[in-house]
């Protein structure tokens, strides 16, 4: 008996001691939220930070603003820049499908505002855009277009000028290419960055890459990972596929840049840090990442042919391109470049970049917009 009460004395005490060691875990595990929460929230006082001389003052006739404006009767957001709101106005569109930019520019500045009136939009189901309540039949490469012929209207009549530039990546060259193929009159001209051409022929070339330089290295696993999707054999890309790419890519440097190794570190982790979104808004960033409205629009780009779709333009053409850059194939860009017949053509090629010169390297784009795109334009305009 007495044996049996010493292990009932056992059992209860290693019990107590159990609940103990539990409770004290989720005290810290809750204490360790309650502190990641309080971070994020100082992180995120979600106002955009004005434009100061030296003095400290705010720079006179600067704008660096918030909004939200109803576009085909969905409020979607944008960040609008400038050092001198007399500036051209350019409209940048984001890529992604679904993840918008701005907040990079914080890690990687672009010099952009000097010289443009930047409006930084994020489309319809994406960051400061995004909302549940969008209509799902809405989240389209048609939809999308319009957005983007309404957003240019709104900065042609907010800000008196006649015609603007229209500034597209990766994604948003697909759908930016084509709005200045519909709306020729409204812009000045069309500047791709890291412009899609062939998407699925594209897909097919970064995998042969991948596969290449992941033999020659000797990675067996990475192999034979990429050897579940023969991508090379098939008329689509799958969505299971893309994490796995983006993350094959990263390690080769033919990724977002050619010195990101990691979406984490360079993409996910900088999105929570930047200051002029509120929390909601970061929240949100990654809710239309993940979405079914990214995926639909993927497929549906996969499925295009750009080269077919917009054979000429009627403005001056700029595309800008890493030669490192397998996300949306360098070769594939230039060539259609070649064939693209436009009244004023350019096509700069940025050695030290992968998919994102414009962040990459930003003093070279800076210099090639100023003495090259608004030269050019401008020369070109009184020549009509």
């Amino acid at each position: 008996m007495a044996g049996n009460n010493i292990k009932k004395i056992s059992i209860q005490s290693f019990t107590r001691r159990a609940g103990r060691i539990v409770l004290i875990t989720l005290s810290i595990l809750l204490a360790c939220i309650l502190i990641l929460v309080g971070v994020l929230q100082a992180w995120s006082p979600g106002k955009p930070k004005p434009f100061q001389g030296e003095n400290g003052k705010v720079l006179a006739s600067s704008i660096s603003e918030k909004i939200h404006i109803s576009i085909n009767g969905v409020e979607q957001g944008m960040f609008i820049k400038s050092k001198n709101n007399a500036n051209p106005v350019l409209l940048f569109i984001h890529g992604g499908p679904g993840m918008p930019e701005y907040f990079l520019t914080q890690s990687y500045p672009t010099g952009l505002e000097d010289d443009f009136t930047v409006c930084y939009w994020e489309q319809r189901g994406a960051g400061l855009s995004y909302s549940s309540d969008i209509p799902p039949e809405t989240l389209t490469e048609e939809q999308l277009i319009s957005d983007t012929l309404e957003v240019t209207d709104y900065l042609r009549k907010r800000f008196g000028q006649e015609k603007i530039y229209l500034m597209a990546h990766s994604w948003g060259s697909f759908i930016g290419i084509q709005a200045a193929a519909r709306a020729p009159e409204m812009y000045n001209a069309y500047i791709g960055i890291a412009q899609i051409s062939r998407p699925l022929e594209s897909e097919k070339l970064a995998y042969k890459y991948m596969m290449e330089q992941y033999t020659i290295a000797g990675d067996k696993r990475m192999v034979q990972r990429l050897e579940k999707f023969p991508i090379t054999e098939m008329d689509i890309v799958p969505n299971s596929y893309r994490s796995l790419r983006d993350e094959a890519m990263h390690n080769l440097g033919i990724g977002t840049t050619h010195n990101m190794k990691s979406v984490v570190s360079g993409i996910f982790l900088p999105s929570w840090k930047c200051p002029e979104y509120t929390l909601s808004e970061k929240v949100n960033i990654w809710r239309g990442k993940w979405s079914a409205y990214s995926t639909n629009m993927w497929n549906q780009m996969i499925a295009t042919d750009l080269t077919a779709e917009v054979p000429n333009l009627d403005i001056p053409v700029y595309f800008f391109h890493g030669i490192y850059d397998y996300t949306c194939s360098y070769t594939l860009a230039k060539d259609y470049f070649e064939k693209l017949q436009a009244p004023l053509k350019g096509f700069y090629t940025f050695e030290q970049s992968a998919h994102s010169p414009l962040f990459e390297e930003p003093e070279k784009m800076q210099h090639i917009l100023q003495k090259d795109v608004l030269v050019g334009v401008n020369n070109f305009a009184d020549t009509k």
